[in-house]
């Protein structure tokens, strides 16, 4: 048993608010935080320190308009909001005042023995309660003490959700309790301690209150706060609480032996905490971006195209409200869309109180891309907290981010171990802000749209990154480039930020208007509108949605500074895919038209390139390829190969070389950047990850949105020099797999595309065959015609039925998608009162490593180990970068930053069907195991093996492993399985 300290009576000063502080009984022995430090930290130290950080993120992280829009959703003044949130920030670690917890600390508790006011049920101490579930028990009895409302059921009770929201302050939600937990807390929960530990609880708790309330303390809350504001203060509180855990801050404050709660230490203490706040939110580089008033002129070395002056001479007008808005934008790639999106972005956080930017994107290349665009935006057109994070799954990889060596530090230490440099650039994140959990914190961001997406997942966290984005412009490239999951969420997502008030941009190429209905109805509902909006998107043009009134403005259609007609030349052919070069190139084949179509480019100069469907499709073109031109195959860079399965390091350098290539041409272009002649093997990866120009594409049959995409890269940009044969228009070949004249989609394709909408687009693509496609005036005209409902009626009857059947097919599969996502995603936050369903969507809480938002996305990263002649294990094939740790066993030292980032760079991503039958030989060395960054690797352990003579020349050396019933082999067409 133990019990309770004594504490006398004493007389207090004056507290900072001008009235007495009552004598404390608050016991310092009990500790909050210990791991690390010298001695142990008393809990109410730090809850008054998180309670001072969470004034100073309100102050210094939202601006005057986010403040005020929370305080209108709450009923309440600002000055109440901030209130509020102190003192709930100074009670999130109650439960560390429970006997399972202290007993975590042997020494710290064997103090508290035998101390007959800590009575507690024998055993209590070792039984497993974490402290956050606790605290959300022993919260409800607190807030209820001091009147905050209980309704029936206690999930719809203020008093409860308060305690359930700080109980989720470890980023998941615990179930709400039943009014039976609440009549009998210690009798349904023993471990919390008896009355003892209950009135200490109740005296940290009138402490905390005492300091960070005023003279007429905080008001009760008289209604549940709105999901979105929950999650916003959650936020808040879990950032302070990260913030003033690190060990130098905890350390610098540590009492001395001795201290007590008496005349005036805890005012003290607060005073300090208070006084220190402020520097150390500026020291993790958290802050308000600012959007100086300036012309599209002001901010762009060039005058604007029509899109970009239309948006900038009529969007102020419809912003002048003030509060949130949606901007749709639709016009062809490369109509400048970025920079609209910008300057768009400028306007719109103006008028909104924005205080930042994330700019998401599909890919992580398109990402990287952006990141430095962001950048070069942010140094000459935002003022105040510019900290720009990049956000994707190897972020940490990319040498544009800069510092990459800081940001291994954080993904490897958790970020606050690491030793970094003082000097950073006025857009550089920072160590802290690059740590888990952490980025979209930044006041900048640039990244993949997963990472915002997971907001309304039920992952750990999820409210960090609705947080991060609540107080942001949040822009969406490529808005039509997701399948129905990946929409779905977005849907969701939009509900949420419309609540939050967060302006958003999308932008897409090619947007159907059922698509673009969703997305701007799911908005208006987040913003309280329920009644139904039918959008017809004009293209190119824009419209935008007030999120005050809910109206949408007329669409604004404006012209395209690139007008012009794609030709279109549309082959059935019989699918011959094969990875032998010597196979025979016939007619009416695959291989025979590629060799016809290609020939050009071959013997009079020019660029083209090849887009395929699936990867290995990719590595098979190119190795005919190879074997049909093998001078131009001889040549730097005359044939090109680019896909996801290269490692990491080799794939940047492919996509490096291909933008030198391929590239805007500009004034500081060097001469001869541009090849003669080449061509590039590509998947879908080039359709938005790069801004490449060709004068040719040849593309395998794929959705009529994709193939518009990938007719954008040819003859991108005004070039000079183009060879003769190319013509004045740029020129789409379609190459259609066929049999007995209709479509025949070929098994390797698996279910890359809908059967239906493949079919769709050919017929529509035949069409337009004598006329070719008017870019943008047949766009949106062709869009909105392959997702038609009436499409089969022009059919003959059997066709007719058979595309119906297909359809049929395509709705149910689109409609599991969706029904998955909605069972998967988040709630809308109208009216959800129980946070609980926020972290448990009826399964549980998902682990974020696990969740990806793209389905059959890969899912899984492998590194590949080469055997060497002398039995050594190198990372690469020419035995140069040895395996750091290879034999390290039972070692269980952290690599240092430089081999993780070397080890990371080889890495590839791979189907998880690939290792499903992975044994004991593909686990990654023993020392691996404890590095959190490596663990999670899948080692390939590769050796040598005579690979098929090619061409005649003498047998290259390709490697390969066994991963159950499959052979992996990696080689210069990447990774492959057979």
């Amino acid at each position: 048993m133990v019990a309770a300290i004594s504490v006398s009576a004493v007389t207090v000063p004056q507290g900072r608010w001008g009235r007495p502080m009552p004598a404390s009984a608050v016991d310092v022995r009990l500790w909050g935080k210990s791991r690390g430090l010298t001695r142990s930290y008393p809990v109410i130290c730090h809850l008054l320190d998180t309670a001072a950080v969470a004034g100073a993120l309100w102050d210094m992280t939202l601006t005057d308009e986010a403040k005020a829009q929370v305080a209108r959703r709450l009923g309440v003044p600002v000055k109440v909001c901030r209130q509020w949130l102190c003192l709930w920030a100074g009670l999130h670690d109650i439960g560390k005042i429970s006997p399972p917890f202290q007993a975590m600390v042997p020494e710290a508790y064997k103090v508290l023995a035998d101390n007959s006011a800590y009575v507690h049920k024998p055993g209590a101490e070792r039984e497993r309660l974490r402290h956050d579930v606790a605290g959300h028990w022993a919260l409800t009895q607190i807030l209820a003490d001091w009147n905050y409302p209980q309704v029936s059921p206690p999930s719809r009770s203020p008093h409860h959700q308060v305690a359930q929201l700080l109980g989720g302050h470890h980023g998941c939600f615990h179930r709400a309790l039943e009014a039976k937990h609440l009549k009998n807390l210690e009798g349904w929960m023993p471990e919390l301690g008896g009355p003892g530990w209950a009135a200490q609880r109740r005296e940290h708790a009138e402490a905390v209150r005492q300091l960070v309330g005023g003279d007429g303390g905080v008001p009760a809350l008289e209604r549940a706060l709105p999901a979105d504001v929950a999650v916003r203060f959650l936020g808040m509180v879990v950032v302070a609480d990260w913030l003033v855990s690190q060990e130098s801050l905890i350390e610098a404050r540590l009492p001395g032996e001795g201290w007590e709660a008496v005349e005036g230490e805890l005012q003290r203490h607060w005073d300090i905490a208070v006084s220190q706040a402020r520097s150390v939110v500026a020291a993790a580089r958290l802050g308000v971006a600012r959007f100086p008033a300036r012309g599209f002129g002001e901010q762009f070395p060039f005058a604007p195209n029509a899109l970009q002056a239309s948006v900038a001479e009529d969007l102020p007008g419809l912003t002048a409200g003030g509060g949130g808005g949606l901007l749709l934008v639709t016009a062809p790639t490369g109509d400048g869309k970025t920079e609209m999106a910008l300057h768009a972005a400028s306007v719109m956080a103006r008028a909104s109180g924005a205080g930042g930017l994330y700019f998401a994107l599909p890919t992580m290349a398109t990402a990287d891309a952006m990141f430095g665009r962001v950048a070069g935006f942010a140094e000459s057109n935002v003022d105040g907290a510019r900290a720009l994070t990049l956000l994707h799954s190897m972020a940490w990889l990319s040498d544009a981010y800069g510092q990459a060596a800081t940001m291994v530090g954080s993904a490897v230490d958790g970020g606050l171990g690491a030793t970094v440099s003082d000097a950073h650039t006025s857009t550089d994140a920072g160590r802290w802000l690059r740590g888990a959990q952490r980025g979209l914190l930044a006041p900048l961001g640039a990244g993949t749209i997963d990472q915002a997406l997971t907001g309304v997942l039920p992952v750990r966290y999820n409210a960090l990154r609705l947080l991060g984005l609540s107080n942001k412009v949040f822009v969406v490239d490529e808005a039509h480039a997701y399948g129905p999951w990946m929409h779905s969420l977005l849907v969701r997502l939009l509900e949420w930020l419309g609540a939050m008030g967060t302006p958003v941009v999308l932008l897409s190429a090619t947007l159907a208007g059922r698509a673009a209905t969703s997305l701007v109805e799911a908005y208006r509902r987040g913003c309280g509108f329920k009644d139904s909006v039918a959008v017809e998107p004009v293209y190119p043009g824009w419209l935008y949605v007030d999120a005050g009134t809910g109206a949408v403005s007329p669409p604004r259609r404006v012209a395209s500074g690139r007008p012009r007609t794609v030709r279109l030349q549309v082959e059935s052919v019989a699918w011959d895919t094969s990875l032998r070069g010597a196979d025979p190139v016939g007619d009416g084949t695959r291989s025979g038209a590629l060799a016809r179509h290609l020939e050009p480019v071959v013997t009079e100069g020019g660029c083209a390139l090849v887009c395929c469907t699936t990867v290995a499709e990719a590595q098979r073109t190119y190795r005919l390829l190879q074997a049909l031109f093998p001078e131009l195959a001889a040549e730097p860079d005359g044939l090109m190969l680019l896909h996801s399965r290269f490692p990491a390091q080799r794939r940047k350098e492919i996509t490096d070389v291909c933008e030198v290539a391929f590239g805007k041409p500009g004034s500081d272009v060097p001469p001869g950047r541009r090849p003669w002649r080449a061509i590039l093997v590509a998947t879908q990866v080039v359709e938005q990850s790069l801004d490449l120009d060709f004068d040719l594409v040849v593309s395998d049959l794929a959705p009529l949105a994709q193939l518009l995409q990938r007719a954008g890269r040819c003859m991108r940009h005004e070039r000079k020099g183009r060879p003769a044969w190319v013509g004045r228009d740029p020129r789409l070949v379609v190459l259609e797999p066929a049999a007995d004249g209709q479509v025949a989609v070929p098994r390797t394709w698996g279910t890359v595309y809908d059967v239906a909408l493949l079919r769709r687009t050919s017929m529509l693509l035949r069409e337009s065959q004598t006329t070719g496609i008017a870019v943008p005036g047949d766009v949106q005209r062709l869009v909105d015609a392959v997702y038609a409902e009436d499409f089969a009626d022009r059919l003959p009857a059997a066709a007719a039925a058979e595309l119906r059947r297909q359809d049929a097919e395509r709705e149910a599969s689109e409609l599991a998608e969706k029904q998955l996502a909605t069972m998967t995603a988040v709630p809308p936050p109208t009216g959800l009162v129980n946070l609980a369903k926020l972290t448990d969507a009826g399964l549980g809480l998902l682990d974020e490593a696990l969740v990806t938002t793209r389905l059959g996305a890969d899912s899984e990263r492998a590194v590949c180990l080469y055997r060497q002649p002398g039995g050594e294990w190198t990372l690469d094939q020419e035995g140069e970068i040895p395996v750091p740790a290879a034999d390290g066993a039972g070692d269980r030292t952290r690599l240092d930053r430089g081999d993780v980032r070397l080890v990371m760079r080889q890495t590839v991503p791979v189907p998880g069907r690939w290792l499903a039958q992975r044994g004991p030989d593909q686990d990654v060395p023993a020392r691996w195991a404890h590095q959190p960054v490596l663990s999670d690797l899948v080692a390939l352990r590769m050796s040598p093996t005579p690979q098929q003579l090619l061409d005649g020349d003498p047998a290259d050396i390709s490697w390969s492993c066994r991963v159950g019933d499959h052979t992996l082999t990696m080689s210069d067409i990447g990774l492959r399985r057979s």
